[in-house]
């Protein structure tokens, strides 16, 4: 299976009980799972108890504990409102009998309004840049173990291409704003729930390491202890994987042991699709 047949599989949660989910983890070797997949699955769940006609339009989490990437997760779906337009639902996700993650989600049935939207910002088109992995190849050299193995035969659901390339191994001091474009590395089906599930999982991939820009630190720096802490997403437009989407990121503070980060997901022809925002923990183990 390619790594994005594998993030799918994921993504249908197995239900055990009335609003009580299992998911899958995807590989026993990490130290924690992955946040963006427990987002993602417990998202998953949450869609399984709303109608088809209320899409999700924004979810609010926090991570309580690392999860174990040995041990499956339930997911334990509480229905606290059914009203005429939305939908509320709050998401636990449990492992031994503990709870790891915490997720509140809002649906709401589709309809017009007063619209308007941020400008797009500029960025170079994804076609001249080189995706991560072709960076990862063309630095292989000097990069050093056990990086090299891990990078050289990791496989990605996503095709990540920054638009300034940060060195993960001699960072320098440069502002905290980011941008990458991204896309589902093959094909997904026509779904927009789905679709929802796993712009929930890209949404936490890069977002974190904004924050450690101005400060010349890497996530590849072994001292450095960088966890996420919450994530919000607002769901403005309709995401479509398989084509490539523009986060534009930002950190306008950082302190206490926290670095606050900001994106904004853009289609190409310039609608915003989705807000995100993340708090996550960064500093030096003691």
């Amino acid at each position: 299976m390619t790594a994005l047949a594998r993030l799918l599989a994921l993504l249908d949660v197995e239900e055990i009980e009335v609003d009580l989910y299992r998911g899958s983890n995807s590989d026993p070797g990490w130290i924690r799972v992955y946040g963006g997949q427990v987002v993602a699955q417990a998202l998953a769940a949450a869609q399984r108890t709303v109608a088809d006609d209320r899409p999700v339009h924004s979810l609010h989490s926090y991570f309580l504990r690392p999860g174990e990437p040995q041990v499956p997760i339930l997911y334990r779906v509480e229905r606290e409102r059914d009203g005429t337009s939305f939908s509320t639902r709050r998401v636990q996700a449990i492992q031994h009998g503990r709870p790891i993650f915490s997720m509140t989600a809002s649906f709401q049935k589709a309809e017009t309004g007063f619209a308007h939207q941020a400008a797009m910002p500029p960025a170079p088109a994804p076609e001249t840049l080189l995706s991560e992995r072709a960076l990862e190849e063309r630095n292989r050299e000097r990069t050093p173990e056990p990086w090299r193995t891990l990078w050289a035969t990791r496989e990605r659901p996503f095709d990540f291409r920054p638009v300034a390339p940060a060195d993960p191994f001699a960072p320098a001091p440069r502002p905290a704003q980011a941008q990458h474009w991204f896309r589902a590395d093959g094909d997904v089906p026509d779904d927009p729930r789905l679709a929802a599930c796993l712009l929930a999982y890209a949404s936490d991939m890069t977002l974190l390491d904004t924050c450690l820009l101005p400060h010349a630190v890497s996530w590849t720096d072994r001292r450095l202890q960088a966890a996420s802490l919450d994530h919000a997403i607002w769901f403005h437009g309709r995401y479509r994987p398989a084509e490539f989407h523009l986060i534009d990121q930002a950190s306008h503070a950082a302190g206490g042991g926290r670095g606050l980060n900001e994106g904004r997901i853009f289609a190409r022809d310039g609608a915003l699709v989705a807000s995100v925002v993340q708090e996550g923990l960064i500093r030096y183990r003691a």
